[in-house]
């Protein structure tokens, strides 16, 4: 399982329509606005690292609204889990 997580800039029009859209992807398994820099955390699950590059790209930056995307792969290294 790898596990990612996207910060996500969006026009100020389309925020909840965003929010919306991101809430029916599968993959997406949390959806968090924000204020700050950011306006919405993801995280996101997929079977491999390249499947989360995939999901941003075709799924999150092809929505309308969505300006910037920030994309972090998480890691267990510090946990001692494999």
């Amino acid at each position: 399982m790898a596990l990612g997580f996207a910060l996500l800039s969006i026009s100020p029009l389309y925020e909840k329509e965003v929010y919306e859209n991101l809430k029916k992807t599968s993959e997406i398994v949390e959806v968090h606005p924000l204020f700050g820099e950011y306006d919405i955390l993801l995280k996101i699950e997929t079977y491999d690292i390249d499947t989360i590059g995939e999901i941003v790209i075709k799924k999150i930056r092809s929505i309308k609204g969505v300006t910037d995307t920030k994309t972090l792969i998480g890691t267990k290294s510090l946990s001692g889990e494999k």
